[in-house]
């Protein structure tokens, strides 16, 4: 995950970009939000993207506290900054409790003076319960806590197991693991799942590239300066090579993540594998519906570990609430409640207690064919590389990298031409 340096004479400018873009529209703070009786507010609300998995532990906060809690989902990242950007430059419409995911969190936290400080608000110190990377992840520059961790996306590969038996493929995943110890091991099992079946076993590059280049670690789309280095980062060649290497060998049914046919895909057997981080689970079982329980199962990807997101709970200052709100965060991110989401919907803990908990490492999910995701996504935990994610990282990845690797996938570019435009739109979208 993340290791980010954060580096205080950015701050100003990164603040800029954030006030000029907008920030975070979630909740509007309605007059029916008036505070019940003895101060306490009668609502908070939370803002999340994709599936956290509070549906149920906040029921259980409602009981233990009389104050109701309203969950704002977004489906999608891309969706969901503009809204904390339009929010944090208005001065308004922000969520008490606002979800704040590693590519997006530098952007934000360079401008600590939107964030209530939870050091100062939380019941103790938290520090030494989680993973200290992670912990370390959540502080602005001038060293205030802005957020509780919550997740992080350790890597596997969910597959279909019947339609890797049309294919005469392995189905068990032990066997399945042994097809791929390696990317260019996978590339080969996408070429005999092509021959057999006439369709494309992964989704896409880019949900290929984003595990190679989080595998690889170090410095991604930015140095530790905060320098965009979009032609020199080895993790980011490595991953357009390996990218490039899939689309030559037509292994890929072209779905663009988070598309319409993405999604639908699931369901219809479009594609046959997917690079899922644990947090993904719940939207794979979602995509692909009730009729499909049982046929996914999960296993580890080529080279054993990798990343691909993890987030913080974070309390913007104008929360009318920022105490009770802060209370709210340090209830979802509590190790009890972090099992409590891994088992509802798949986010990873990183607290120490959550994954040393008995009933997450025993845990095994019913939808994925009893896969042992406890023990699959617990164990990659400590093998997640270190990196440096620069303030506009999710900005690059998905307006620069990731289109560019789309065109040359579907046949719009030369390889050439597309590595030239990702240079070019990488300067520009990772620009302050």
């Amino acid at each position: 995950m993340s290791v980010t340096t954060r580096r205080t004479r950015l701050a100003a400018a990164a603040l800029a970009a954030v006030t000029a873009l907008g920030g975070l529209a979630a909740c509007g703070k309605d007059d029916d939000d008036a505070t019940a009786s003895g101060g306490k507010p009668a609502k908070l609300v939370v803002d999340t993207f994709g599936e956290f998995g509070y549906d149920e532990i906040v029921k259980q906060y409602e009981k233990d506290t009389g104050i109701k809690v309203e969950l704002r989902k977004t489906a999608q990242l891309n969706e969901y900054r503009p809204k904390i950007v339009r929010a944090l430059a208005t001065g308004k419409g922000a969520a008490d409790v606002v979800a704040l995911e590693e590519g997006i969190l530098n952007e934000f936290k360079a401008n600590p003076a939107n964030w209530a400080d939870l050091g100062k608000l939380v019941a103790k110190d938290h520090s030494s319960e989680y993973l200290p990377w992670k912990w370390e992840l959540g502080k602005a520059p001038d060293g205030r806590l802005i957020g509780l961790p919550t997740d992080v996306g350790s890597l596997a590969v969910c597959y279909r197991r019947d339609l890797f038996q049309a294919a005469k493929l392995p189905v068990e995943r032990d066997q399945v693991a042994a097809l791929w110890p390696d990317w260019n091991a996978f590339i080969e099992t996408g070429k005999k799942y092509r021959a057999a079946t006439g369709k494309g076993m992964l989704d896409s590059v880019t949900t290929a590239s984003s595990a190679v280049m989080f595998q690889q670690g170090g410095d991604l789309f930015y140095d530790k300066d905060d320098n965009v280095v979009a032609d020199t980062s080895a993790s980011v060649k490595s991953a357009w090579d390996t990218a490039i290497a899939m689309a030559d060998a037509n292994i890929t049914a072209e779905t663009a993540t988070w598309s319409p046919e993405w999604s639908a895909g699931f369901k219809q057997g479009t594609f046959a594998a997917t690079f899922c981080p644990s947090w993904m689970l719940g939207i794979v079982q979602e995509n692909s519906g009730p009729e499909n329980k049982g046929k996914w199962d999960v296993a580890p990807v080529p080279g054993g570990a990798g990343n691909w997101g993890g987030s913080w709970l974070a309390v913007p200052t104008q929360s009318k609430y920022p105490k009770e709100a802060a209370k709210l965060a340090e209830y979802l991110t509590n190790a009890q409640s972090q099992v409590a989401a891994f088992k509802a919907k798949g986010p990873l803990p990183t607290n120490l207690e959550a994954l040393k908990n008995p009933e997450f490492l025993a845990y095994t999910n019913e939808y994925f064919n009893n896969a042992p995701t406890g023990k699959i996504f617990g164990d990659s935990v400590s093998k997640i590389q270190p990196l440096h994610l620069g303030p506009k990282h999710q900005a690059v990845k998905e307006n620069a990298f990731e289109p560019a690797l789309r065109s040359y996938e579907s046949g719009q570019s030369t390889k050439d031409k597309a590595w030239e435009q990702y240079v070019k739109d990488a300067k520009t979208q990772g620009a302050f």
